[in-house]
């Protein structure tokens, strides 16, 4: 191991702290100046202003999508049919408990926003019950970037369904965010992996290394890439995600506040279904993309269905 995750926690929330990430008000969509005022008024006091490089949504390259659906990337390809399984732990109500996430690229394909994406399915245990299950999307710019245009995730209380806070790009506000840039690098600013309004999905992230090592059951991995997290409403709560060149996420981790869900995962498995595991997978993906329509007809309602690549 390069380091142990704690002192890797710790020298994260100190660089964090000193201001690595930009703080929450500077990330605005835009200010309206402030008229100048009358010399018997009291001046009005600086508004906050956007970062040089930094603001709340992303501009999305609608027109360099020659090829959306391969995603080579080597930090996040998505081949159809891939699965990696993380297990660890988050905390319960009764103090830390078994987790288990499990995310599995599909054959199929859907337009959002006017961009063809990858449908990718993931599922979310605890205590060995389901708590979520979701449809997300992907696609990949000309350039090698990885785009986040949606997800629509079903989510469970004791084994009933309870909510379905879907957001799609260019729905009710929602705007594409970048899961993974082609060429990460160091930046002080972060961007944007979604913006998703109405639900209040507002993840940002920062790359935070680039050369570090890490082992886990599927393996020991060198030159990893770990990207730091954050929803602007906890900007001192930080998920860490650490992925492997060829591989894609390798391991989960946590550094900021303490009253957060504290999530760790580790890959235990990376592997490509057979045919009928893959063709499993396809009929589970469109039944939910089918059950979307009743259950979102606001926001999913509003996008064609899930058909098959090719």
């Amino acid at each position: 191991m390069h380091r142990t995750n704690f002192a890797l926690a710790l020298s994260v929330a100190g660089a964090l702290a000193l201001g690595g990430c930009a703080p929450a008000a500077q990330v605005v969509p835009s200010v309206v100046p402030t008229p100048s005022a009358p010399a018997s008024m009291t001046p009005v006091p600086p508004q906050p202003t956007a970062a040089p490089t930094e603001s709340l949504t992303e501009s999305f390259p609608y027109g360099a999508f020659s090829e959306p659906t391969t995603v080579d990337n080597e930090w996040f390809p998505l081949v159809p049919g891939t699965q990696w399984v993380w297990e660890g732990e988050v905390n319960g109500d009764d103090g830390r408990v078994p987790h288990r996430v499990v995310f599995t690229v599909t054959d199929l394909t859907k337009v959002i926003d006017g961009i063809r994406t990858v449908v990718a399915y993931d599922e979310d245990f605890t205590e060995g019950e389901l708590v979520e299950a979701e449809l997300a999307f992907f696609a990949q710019d000309d350039d090698g970037t990885v785009w986040h245009l949606g997800q629509y995730p079903e989510e469970y209380e004791d084994g009933e369904f309870a909510d379905a806070p879907a957001w799609i790009a260019g729905i009710e506000g929602a705007r594409a965010g970048i899961t993974m840039h082609a060429e990460p690098r160091f930046s002080e600013f972060s961007y944007s992996q979604g913006w998703g309004p109405e639900v209040e999905y507002t993840d940002r992230a920062r790359v935070l290394e680039l050369d570090s090592e890490t082992c886990v059951p599927a393996g020991c991995y060198e030159g990893v890439l770990v990207i730091a997290e954050f929803n602007p409403e906890e900007p001192d709560v930080h998920q860490l995600k650490y992925y492997a060149a060829g591989v894609g996420g390798v391991r989960v981790g946590s550094a900021g506040a303490l009253d957060q869900d504290q999530e760790v995962l580790e890959l235990i498995s990376i592997e490509t279904l057979d045919s009928p595991g893959l063709e499993a997978l396809r009929s589970i993906a469109l039944e939910m993309d089918a059950r979307a329509y009743q259950l979102s007809p606001d926001v999913y309602g509003e996008t064609k269905p899930a058909e098959p690549a090719g």
